[in-house]
């Protein structure tokens, strides 16, 4: 049963600040949006401090980049020091075995627990998908964060092979809390480690149905595929809270789910990484207090949020103001548009009413549909009419057109079913999934025949996500070499059977841990061989390298052999990084001779009588153009404007374990649980107000 005295703070209730998804650093660079996530984060750090919280849990990404700026990460860790830091006293203690809920850490036990450091507010956190640990010694931002004694970094599972959660035991007075965490992995992997039972959350053996078990997990939670997400019914029923992470739809009132009878809260992010109707949601935090067995979850609105407003508009729909064949229907629907903007900007001015820390440039997105005969007009002549009035003046309004084929289908036999519902949506694909489709449309005389494709949709993921430029070389030659060894063990030696044989031996790896162990050996060696160079980006300082980084000019030109500064300077660069090849050569050629490399080209009976070496490779050169990405985490049906880029989404998601042992079924009487929401920032009905119980199976 809910009790109302459990609204009050006591020696036995927990107060845990929940976030997630805060993507610090997100569009830094923009003059208009560049401060959005500090102040955001700064709000909900003081929030937790105002409330006298226990401790933090953040539900990952908390950094929007894999490799956070200079100015991001001095800015978090001066905020978190600012308001983590001091001298209150922490009122639980932690009675699990610290090794093992920290063993990724240097100094494997909880911060506030560090003689040295004196911390008021814990913070714990997940990884997400965009700071997820990367290189050969696999860190992450969070890693260094954890080592400064700022943040306790939790839920990272090292193998492929199989997933053992074990939670972190803390108690407060008489109410104990098993704190489950698992950092993000790729959904598909986790998927299928689930249904094979791999994933393993272990319990207290003692008083087991006395703790409360609050899970933080970082996954797709909608369906993206067939096993491009978690269900929730992977997970174990004895738990009472999930925090779910990397949805960006703030959906933080807690959900029931009727089969597994746990609850499922959504905080969402708390800026808006796309233009698409989940982000346009009012974004919450939640303070959660856990007394006994007994929960309730009050949910804060953020204030220093920027507002954003979006509108879908079909022109077919207004008949009666315009059609295709009205004289200068153009203008008229530029006119109908821009009262629509207008419409958009006075709503966004009356709430922001009483409101000094909201942003005062809204964000908005209008997307018309002028399917029908319609044409679109000139979208930057449109978009500069409200250049001073809205944050994102680039890309206020975006055209798109729905394609139907229906009256064209007349062959019900041999029908075209991708042309039937083709959608000219872009928004939210990810790289690797670009990657299988292509593979999947394209002839079958250019398909892969070393490589899968998931291994070569990974490898262009850590090129383009990650920065890693040798993964795709790396990962070829370590198939190539792989397959050599094969056919050599298999003593084939015609042209056809070595065909036959690598189509079998390709065959054989598909998704099994085989092929997922080959994919992470060959970018370690990817890794690997760029720490060999001695540097991290192309053998500059650090100090070049964060000036090349946060600078707002567009990629450098190819160089030339000119005398101009900049063709010098990359022509050192490239010198520098070519240092192994038999004998120097000037920045040009060396690219040029890298591009015309015969590698790639060579036919399979060729790699097989002559082995790739090493040397060739170190020696050569590589161009690249970096280039900023913005990430997608949003909705995948949502279109993307034209005039952006659309940003391939690093959701190399993945989390759950599945595995139920009989230990870990037995059903548990609901009914010492108590349920309660507080809703007073709102006036939507909330169907968990009150007292309510849960009957187990």
């Amino acid at each position: 049963m809910y009790s109302s005295g459990l609204t009050l703070d006591d020696e036995d209730t927990f107060k845990i600040l929940i976030a997630t998804d805060i993507h610090l650093g997100y569009m830094e660079k923009d003059a208009i949006r560049g401060n959005d996530t500090y102040n955001t984060l700064d709000e909900i750090l003081k929030c937790a401090k105002t409330n006298q919280v226990d401790l933090i849990l953040l539900g990952g990404d908390l950094f929007h980049e894999n490799k956070p700026s200079r100015r991001c990460l001095h800015t978090c860790i001066a905020m978190l020091r600012q308001y983590c830091m001091g001298d209150s006293p922490i009122h639980f203690n932690i009675i699990s075995d610290q090794a093992v809920n920290f063993s990724n850490s240097k100094f494997p036990w909880v911060n506030y627990q560090d003689e040295n450091l004196n911390i008021s507010i814990p913070v714990f956190s997940v990884h997400g998908n965009h700071d997820d640990p990367t290189g050969a010694e696999g860190l992450c931002a969070l890693d260094l964060l954890s080592s400064c004694g700022l943040i306790n970094h939790f839920g990272r599972s090292q193998s492929v092979e199989r997933i053992e959660i074990s939670p972190v035991l803390m108690q407060k007075g008489n109410t104990k809390l098993a704190l489950y965490g698992l950092g993000s992995i790729p959904d598909e992997r986790l998927y299928r480690m689930f249904v094979n039972n791999q994933v393993t959350m272990l319990r207290p053996k003692e008083d087991q149905d006395q703790w409360f078990n609050l899970f933080t997990i970082h996954q797709n939670r909608s369906k993206h595929g067939p096993t491009n997400y978690i269900p929730e019914q992977f997970l174990d029923d004895f738990i009472d809270l999930v925090v779910w992470g990397h949805e960006h739809e703030c959906l933080i009132v807690p959900t029931r789910n009727e089969q597994q009878l746990f609850y499922v809260t959504q905080p969402g992010s708390s800026v808006a990484t796309s233009l698409s109707p989940g982000e346009a949601a009012k974004k919450h935090i939640g303070l959660l207090r856990v007394k006994g067995r007994k929960m309730n979850l009050q949910k804060i609105p953020l204030k220093t949020v920027r507002q954003f407003f979006i509108q879908d508009l079909v022109l077919g729909d207004y008949q009666d103001l315009f059609t295709p064949d009205t004289p200068q229907v153009t203008k008229k629907v530029e006119d109908f548009c821009y009262a629509k903007v207008i419409e958009m900007l006075e709503k966004a001015e009356r709430e922001r009413l009483g409101s000094p820390l909201t942003p005062e440039k809204p964000l908005i997105r209008l997307r018309v549909d002028y399917s029908g005969g319609f044409e679109a007009f000139n979208t930057s002549r449109f978009s500069q009419k409200f250049v001073e009035r809205v944050a994102n003046p680039k890309d206020v309004i975006h055209f798109l057109r729905r394609r139907e084929y229906k009256e064209d289908v007349k062959d019900e036999v041999n029908v075209d079913y991708g042309q039937l519902v083709k959608n000219t949506a872009v928004e939210g694909l990810r790289v690797e999934d670009l990657v299988k489709q292509y593979f999947e449309a394209t002839e079958q005389k250019v398909q892969l025949s070393l490589l899968t494709e998931q291994g070569m949709g990974k490898a262009i993921q850590e090129f383009v996500d990650k920065d890693e430029k040798d993964a795709i070389e790396e990962l070829i030659t370590y198939q190539l070499e792989k397959t050599q060894r094969h056919l050599r063990t298999r003593g084939v030696s015609t042209e056809q059977d070595i065909d036959t044989e690598i189509r079998c031996f390709r065959e054989s790896k598909k998704n099994t841990t085989e092929e997922e162990e080959e994919i992470k050996e060959a970018i370690n060696r990817a890794k690997a061989l760029r720490l060999e160079r001695g540097d991290e980006d192309l053998g500059v300082s650090d100090e070049q390298a964060d000036v090349a980084m946060d600078s707002d000019e567009g990629p450098a030109p190819p160089p030339t052999r000119g005398r101009g500064r900049g063709s010098r300077g990359r022509g050192s660069r490239a010198r520098g990084r070519g240092a192994a090849a038999p004998e120097p050569k000037p920045a040009s050629r060396g690219r040029s001779q890298k591009s015309s490399a015969p590698t790639p080209s060579r036919s399979i009976m060729e790699a097989f009588q002559a082995p790739s070496q090493r040397s060739f490779r170190s020696g050569a050169t590589r161009s690249y153009v970096e280039d900023d990405l913005t990430i997608d985490d949003s909705d995948e049906d949502i279109p993307v404007m034209q005039t952006t880029r659309p940003a391939p989404r690093t959701t190399s998601s993945s989390t759950k374990r599945s595995s139920q042992k009989p230990s870990q079924t037995q059903s548990q009487s609901q009914s010492s649980r108590g349920v309660a929401f507080d809703d007073s920032d709102d006036d939507e009905d909330d169907p968990f107000k009150g007292s309510s119980s849960r009957a187990r199976r």
